[in-house]
């Protein structure tokens, strides 16, 4: 299983500013994702639906290597 890891912007700021997330939320978006795709800066976005959410999509921006969780949010905008 690959060993991912969290960026100290999201231990600080994306915690802090949204506390409904978790670690675990975010880490099965990444396992498991409805739509992936590059973003520019060499990151990549990972979206699916979260029940805790009640089922809104929770998109998930990782680095470059896809292990490294860097940023996290509800998606309003996402259409599948």
């Amino acid at each position: 299983m690959p060993e991912y890891q969290f960026t100290p912007y999201f231990e600080k700021e994306v915690l802090r500013k949204r506390p409904f997330l978790t670690k675990e939320m975010c880490l099965r978006v990444v396992q498991n994702p409805l739509r992936t795709e590059p973003q520019e800066g060499n990151r990549f976005r990972f979206w699916a639906s979260v029940d805790e959410l009640d089922g809104r999509f929770l998109r998930v921006v990782t680095l470059e290597d896809k292990l490294t969780i860097h940023n996290a949010f509800p998606d309003r905008r996402f259409r599948p």
